[in-house]
């Protein structure tokens, strides 16, 4: 991705967040002068890599499919503290997240406003991480509903589901731009994904122009 698609990205999705009155922490908009004025004290946003997550998944066509998140707070495996993750993600319209599950995280994934959030979902085989053809059954808003593998399943604004771990999922907004919730167990981004079809998790990116905030697998160490 060039570093230009990447700063007009985080600052439409910013306005987006801001229509539907989600105000993100201070650092969220700190730039990298501001990063360079910062010392240990800011060790947790670093080593938790809380920030923005903005990625193509290494498919190279960021509308077609990617994702745009903010970790807003995360635990630590090694310090075995916080056991939760906050998130909020933008899920562009007919934007998808391609299909992949977590080996250990659960998470509750929140529609907070906008379009249709929609997903297909499939149960993992925990020996050969396959797809399965087994009926699944999820808990959306603490109702335990059974859905057929690969069908579209739907959250209006409001709705929630829970999906635990060896459950693909996939998903993209309908109709509009979704703001998205997540709310987990202890994410890692680096261990603890398996994509069905591996490209990368982070993009590559072009420096055609300065970044105007840093990933948060950007910030310069200490």
């Amino acid at each position: 991705m060039k570093r230009s698609e990447i700063n007009r990205y985080i600052r439409e999705a910013k306005v987006f967040m801001s229509k539907h009155q989600f105000l993100l922490p201070d650092w969220a908009h700190w730039t990298p002068a501001d990063w360079a004025t910062k010392g240990p004290e800011c060790d947790d946003i670093r080593e938790r890599a809380m920030g923005w997550d903005l990625t193509d998944f290494g498919w190279g066509d960021f509308e077609k499919i990617g994702l745009t998140l903010v970790t807003l707070r995360n635990g630590s495996l090694e310090k075995k503290d916080k056991p939760y993750c906050e998130k909020i993600m933008l899920v562009r319209k007919d934007q998808l997240t391609p299909t992949h599950f977590h080996w250990n995280k659960t998470e509750d994934i929140i529609n907070r406003g906008g379009g249709v959030l929609c997903m297909r979902l499939w149960k993992a085989d925990k020996t050969t991480e396959e797809r399965t053809d087994e009926p699944i059954t999820i808990s959306i808003d603490g109702v335990k509903t059974t859905v057929v593998p690969g069908d579209v399943v739907k959250l209006n604004p409001g709705q929630s589901v829970c999906y635990e771990p060896y459950l693909y999922h996939q998903f993209w907004g309908e109709g509009d731009h979704c703001l998205v919730g997540e709310v987990s167990t202890v994410n890692d981004d680096v261990k603890d994904n398996r994509f069905e079809e591996p490209k990368g998790r982070f993009p590559q990116i072009e420096e055609d122009e300065a970044p105007e905030c840093l990933l948060c697998n950007e910030y310069p160490k200490v």
